[in-house]
């Protein structure tokens, strides 16, 4: 079967399309909004402007046509609700257009299954780490479990949000990095409280910080160096208590490479393996929505038209529930 998925939980719309878990194409645009963070209306008109172009470009690299595709799958939340809307139109339009089935995603399960198809590691802890999102996960009889979270901000947005206090035209953690690249230490709050984190203590720290003239470039540094280590051993933790051999990073500070060289000294110090996919698809793309729609249509089936809207609270906790939910109304 072939897959295609649409991305559009927050900045970025992607299209990707997968066939029987090998991936053809990962098409992607995103709004870069500039001195101000994502504003809802804006990603929304920069999804629509878009959408035909990347739909294009998906299905040109993967040298098939949309009457090709048998599954449209979907982003369904967790996200910002203009820009999921944009693209769950989309969907819903080409599914109807062309009489395709259809499945909605959550975003957080996507992102953990490409990476464990493209490492290998199978039933792994995750430490998923992106702009809304800083979770400790970990699979039980098929059902996904919170270990530990963020209890105020995602680190991601802990770093764009810092990247506007200190004036980035591009306030983004990859801007953020190249700057922590050239930093030396300045000590930081650091708060663990078992497996969940506390961010907002940095944040407000740095920024005091940057008022009494401290260097960018060590503020980066630090600020980053801290929310990780707080990462690493809240996720060392959770090693220990769940004893799991193997651990996983994902979402879009996994691209973080001072992170992952933290997480892999860890690891090797503990016998765990380490994974962590491409670059490619841990930041937001439409090929892990393809992969994770090929996998929940397996199990679940096509989700009924009436079922696929948007969900901007969607935890992973949540899926199994509303999956079977939308099965019991399809019958």
């Amino acid at each position: 079967m072939i897959s295609l998925g649409i991305e559009c939980t927050a900045h970025t719309l992607g299209m990707g399309i997968v066939k029987d878990g090998k991936v053809l194409s990962n098409a992607s645009d995103a709004y870069k909004p500039k001195d101000e963070g994502i504003l809802p209306r804006k990603a929304a008109d920069h999804h629509a402007e878009v959408f035909g172009k990347i739909l294009e470009d998906a299905l040109n690299q993967a040298r098939i046509r949309i009457s090709d595709i048998g599954l449209i799958a979907f982003s369904q939340g967790p996200g910002i609700g203009s820009p999921l809307a944009v693209g769950i139109s989309g969907a819903r339009y080409l599914a109807g257009r062309f009489n395709k089935r259809i499945i909605g995603v959550n975003h957080c399960y996507a992102h953990i299954v490409i990476s464990e198809h493209l490492t290998g590691l199978h039933e792994p802890l995750v430490l998923y780490l992106s702009g809304g999102n800083s979770q400790i996960l970990v699979r039980r009889d098929g059902v996904w479990h919170v270990l530990g979270e963020t209890l105020d901000v995602g680190i991601g947005n802990l770093f764009d949000s810092f990247g506007r206090v200190i004036g980035l035209k591009y306030a983004h953690g990859s801007e953020l990095e190249k700057l922590a690249n050239k930093g030396k230490y300045i000590e930081m709050p650091y708060t663990v409280k078992g497996m969940n984190l506390v961010f907002s203590g940095i944040l407000t720290a740095a920024e005091k910080l940057h008022k009494s003239g401290a260097k960018k470039e060590d503020l980066a540094f630090s600020l980053m160096e801290t929310s990780f280590a707080m990462a690493c051993e809240a996720t060392e933790r959770a090693l220990f208590l769940t004893k799991k051999k193997k651990l996983i990073c994902c979402g879009g500070v996994a691209q973080n490479t001072r992170l992952k060289t933290m997480l892999k000294t860890m690891c090797d110090e503990d016998g765990v393996e380490f994974g962590v996919a491409p670059n490619e698809f841990n930041r937001d793309n439409g090929a892990m929505i393809a992969y994770a729609g090929e996998l929940l249509f397996k199990k679940y089936g096509a989700m009924p038209m009436e079922r696929c809207v948007a969900v901007t609270n969607y935890r992973i906790e949540r899926m199994e529930e509303i999956l079977r939910t939308s099965r019991r109304t399809r019958k």
